[in-house]
């Protein structure tokens, strides 16, 4: 019978081994929570900060003042301007006479590598989208990012049609996008040539947004024309 070779370390047991590894598992998942309650104001103001940013550049010139909805079962219910967006808020921009200038929304969809965000402007009066800012975008560099800075798509934005019906229950037209140099109506998106997978996602996700908050817009226009009035002592 051979003797062990003192010169050879004894392997550790799996039960050693198994308790080990569990208990650096353990304290890594300590450190990221404790990283991410620790961040997470950090990036709350952050995306504040940015949103506040946007809206600036969203709304027209005129808004001297702003407050913020939700939109839930088509009614509209005044919320703190802090309120964290979840997708069902509206902005609502007004002059220095208290007056409706413009209305900002959040849309958002998949795009290439990832969800595209955006802010955008609809004017209910015109039912026209005029602008947009991208808020969340990590699209191929060259390609996808051009939604921000091509010329010919942003005109599709200088009064893209986002009308309701007449019965306020639904956009006139579906918003959607066909291919570059094929636009032959105001509710179309001309897309970009090389990068029509985010231009159909902008297409989407304003459709997709139009078709929920427009007619919730057109139906309770007149809280919206009165709700900074009423907010004045």
């Amino acid at each position: 019978m051979s003797t062990p070779d003192p010169r050879i370390p004894e392997l550790p047991s799996s039960l050693s081994l198994i308790q080990k590894l569990g208990a650096v598992a353990l304290i890594s998942g300590l450190l990221v929570a404790a990283v991410f309650e620790y961040t997470k104001p950090m990036i709350a103001e952050n995306q504040r900060i940015a949103l506040e940013g946007a809206l600036s550049n969203v709304l027209p010139a005129s808004v001297r003042s702003r407050l913020t909805f939700r939109v839930q079962d088509a009614r509209l219910t005044r919320v703190p301007d802090d309120t964290p967006n979840d997708g069902s808020l509206i902005y609502a921009g007004y002059d220095k006479d208290h007056k409706l200038a413009g209305i900002a929304l959040t849309a958002a969809a998949q795009g290439y590598q990832d969800t595209v965000k955006l802010l955008y402007a609809y004017d209910p009066y015109s039912g026209c989208i005029k602008d947009f800012v991208v808020l969340k975008s990590t699209e191929t560099p060259g390609f996808g990012d051009k939604i921000a800075t091509d010329e010919s798509f942003l005109k599709n934005f200088e009064c893209l049609d986002a009308r309701v019906n007449e019965e306020q229950a639904a956009l006139a037209h579906a918003i959607r996008t066909v291919r570059h140099g094929a636009k032959k109506n105001p509710w179309e998106i001309d897309a970009i040539a090389g990068a029509t997978i985010t231009s159909n996602a902008v297409g989407r996700m304003l459709d997709n947004s139009g078709q929920r908050f427009h007619p919730a817009i057109a139906q309770n226009l007149n809280l919206l024309e009165n709700a900074q009035r009423t907010t004045q002592p």
